[in-house]
This record gives structure tokens, sequence and C-alpha cells, in this order.
């Protein structure tokens, strides 16, 4: 089966209502989804933490490097939320990010890179980040090193049409005005990955641009608003990978959020280049 059919099969599962909250059962589906799509690469781990009364859970697969020897090097992490707004299906977000999660497990069990890879798929995102904050604090404090920490948030819109891409103010005199490319967001200690990331997805036929953003994105909260945000502010190096969500996609945070709204040509242009991208940056 070709990528672009595997993402679409993750699709159809993942995109229902699935708020902790207001949709429980369906959040329950699709966690239990991404456990046993995990488990056939390798243990799955779980990571709780409590909100109230309720205990949700982080997702984590660990994916060994190519050799033993390089087990002691820092994690590649990489993230995606499986939550959603309530009354939404949630196509663009984020089940486009946690289908891409699951083709990289695939991709990484067959060909191992030369670091440890930690794929993590993050509950509460919708609530301001709560899953990937507790996980990145827990991290900080067992003082886990991480090379690089890729959030994957929102892949799958694409508009080619003029003017159909915003963007934070100042921003629409440095970028095009088409949503027609991949965005990646890091801080200052990520140019040169970011730099070498976005050659490589365009070398893979999809456009792609990248911004740095100081101060932990304080000046610019748009770009704060996913799983890599609680990583900058533990001193992690982070990147959020995305379609610029609400900046482009009118569908955001909406019941029209459905897969018949994406473009999945883009999404596999999009999964195929951080697979080569990954690979050529830590492989």
């Amino acid at each position: 089966m070709k990528l672009k059919q595997r993402l679409y099969k993750h699709l159809i599962e993942i995109v229902r209502d699935r708020d902790p909250y207001m949709a429980s059962g369906g959040h329950f589906f699709v966690q239990q989804y991404i456990r046993e799509q995990f488990q056939q690469w390798g243990k799955v781990e779980t990571h709780e933490f409590k909100i109230g009364q309720t205990t949700h859970k982080n997702i984590i697969l660990n994916l060994p490097p190519v050799s033993e020897t390089a087990n002691n090097k820092p994690l590649i992490l990489i993230g995606a939320h499986y939550d959603a707004v309530p009354g939404t299906p949630g196509a663009d977000d984020n089940a486009t990010g946690v289908a891409v999660l699951l083709e990289l497990a695939r991709e990484f069990v067959a060909k191992p890179l030369k670091y440890p890879v930690q794929l993590v798929a993050f509950d509460m995102e919708e609530y301001g980040m709560v899953g990937s904050g507790e996980y990145a604090s827990f991290l900080k404090e067992k003082k886990q090193p991480i090379r690089l920490m890729l959030s994957l948030e929102m892949l799958g819109y694409c508009d080619r049409s003029p003017n159909s891409q915003t963007y934070p103010t100042g921003l629409e005199y440095f970028y095009p005005d088409r949503g027609d490319f991949i965005a990646l967001v890091g801080n200052l200690p990520t140019i040169p990955d970011l730099i070498r990331l976005s050659r490589n997805i365009r070398k893979q036929g999809t456009p792609c641009e990248w911004l740095t953003v100081p101060n932990r994105g304080q000046i610019s909260p748009a770009t704060r608003l996913s799983d890599h945000s609680p990583f900058w502010d533990n001193d992690y190096r982070a990147v959020m990978v995305t379609d610029t969500a609400f900046l482009r996609n009118p569908y955001y945070h909406k019941p029209s959020d459905t897969i018949e709204t994406l473009d999945l040509d883009f999404l596999t242009g999009v999964g195929r280049g951080l697979i080569r991208g990954i690979r050529v940056l830590f492989g």
C-alpha cells in the first residue's frame, strides 16, 4: 500500500469528534487506535497526568537507533496531538499530524536513524498544550537531552489561489501570498536544522518556508500555538511543522474540518518530505 493510501486509512479512523470531555467515546477510540498502530513497531508506554479527577494520557513509542552505541545520543522527539475541539471531527487539526506520526513509526522501524527516536501522541493540546507541557516538564526534570523536537500540527490543507495565505503582522512582506507550502517555525538554536529540513522537503516537491522566532515566541503568540511551545519554554530545540492553521484553513475549529477539505497529495508530499529531511539530518 502506498503512503497516500495508508495516510487516508489512518484519517478514516481518526477523523471524528474526540474532545476528551464532550466526546469521550471518540477520544478513547482514537487513543486505542494510536496505541494499536504503535504496538506493531514496539513496546508502547503511557505518560499519565491528571486534570482535576480525570487522568489523561500521552502515548509513547521509543524506537532504537541503528546501533547500540548510539543509545546514549540525545533523542529525536516527534509529536502530534490527538485531541480535537468540541464539535469538530478535526481532520486537519490534527488527524493529519497523527497520521504522519504513525507513518514515521513505520519508516524508522524499517530503517533506524543514528539517534534514538521517541514518537509521542499528545493529549489535551486544545486546552492549552497541557499534555505536551506536562511531558516537557517531566523530561526536563529527569535531565533528558533532546537533539530536536518536532511538533506535527495540521499538515493537510493547501490553497494555491492568490491571497489565500495570511500572516501575523509584518510577515506578509517576506512570504508567499498562496497557501501552498508547509511551514517550519523554530526557536533560534534550530536555524541550521530549519535550513536543511526545508531544503530536503523542497527536494521532494513540496514548497516549504521557515521562520525563526526569538524569546520563545512571546512577540508573536500565533507561533506558540502547538506542542512545540512547552519545549521552547524548557529550553529545548523545537520546531512546529504546520500548514499555518487559521492563517490559511477556513475550516479551522469548525464542524466542516473534514477529510473532504484536505489535499491528500499535499499531505503525502509533506510526509515524504519529512521522511527524507529527518533521515538526511539524523540518519
